[in-house]
């Protein structure tokens, strides 16, 4: 069973586009979206849209849980006040360009998927187990704590934009990384695959289950220019877009 995870697109339709594209070579079985379809971007509807074509199984993100519920602010964690009143931007522009379909798409999406593959049971969350909006960085306390904790074989989250996997004894930890706002140094869209092998598959391989980081070029420069265009979200998300930075 071959899954591709994509994580955090924030309304970058044409990292998706590219993503999407270069899934279609990989002869998966599967794609799942652990959240965060909207905000920092400037085409909301068009993600959403895409995901509903596709018939992407989709999880609910802090983000999505904010716009589909029409809250003030989208759950993330800025102890800047700066970037936090740039977030706000955000929430104004998005709240008022997805059309209402498409916010109560966001707002009965699930916070969570389970399933079994091959004997092995998987998660699908976007934040953690705990909160939707907990980051679950690479050799954190958090991860420790919510891998220490878990009854799955595998849990897969998004929200930190920077992709992974780490072994937790025989538990196994995914971060899908971001489509569409990676934090990876460079533009580059990225997603994962998690290939989890069948008994046959097992014995020619050394792990039953293996993961592959994928980035993909796309036209970043596009989002950037309409970011910039845009009378409402802040330029710096442009710059965010260019350099793959926090």
């Amino acid at each position: 069973m071959r899954i591709a995870v994509i994580s955090d697109i924030h309304s970058n339709i044409y990292a998706l586009d590219a993503v999407l594209t270069n899934i279609e070579t990989k002869d998966v079985d599967i794609t799942v979206c652990t959240g965060d379809l909207v905000g920092y971007g400037t085409r909301p509807n068009e993600v959403i849209e895409t995901l509903k074509r596709n018939k992407i199984l989709t999880i609910m993100g802090n983000y999505d849980d904010a716009i589909g519920n029409l809250k003030i602010v989208c759950g993330c964690d800025y102890p800047d006040p700066k970037d936090a009143e740039k977030a706000g931007l955000s929430m104004h522009f998005t709240g008022q360009a997805t059309i209402n379909e498409n916010k109560e798409y966001l707002r009965n999406l699930p916070k969570e998927l389970r399933f079994t593959f091959d004997n092995k049971a998987i998660r699908f969350v976007h934040g953690s187990t705990r909160l939707i909006n907990e980051y679950l960085k690479q050799d954190s306390k958090e991860a420790d704590e919510v891998m220490s904790e878990l009854v799955d074989d595998i849990l897969v989250c998004g929200h930190t934009h920077i992709p992974y996997a780490k072994y937790y004894g025989e538990k196994l930890l995914v971060n899908a990384g971001s489509v569409g706002k990676p934090k990876t140094g460079n533009p580059n869209a990225n997603y994962v695959i998690i290939d989890i092998k069948n008994e046959d598959e097992i014995s020619k391989t050394l792990s039953s289950v293996e993961v592959e980081i994928i980035e993909v070029k796309y036209d970043f420069e596009k989002m950037a220019h309409e970011i910039e265009a845009n009378e409402i979200l802040s330029n710096d998300f442009a710059r965010l877009i260019r350099e793959g930075s926090k």
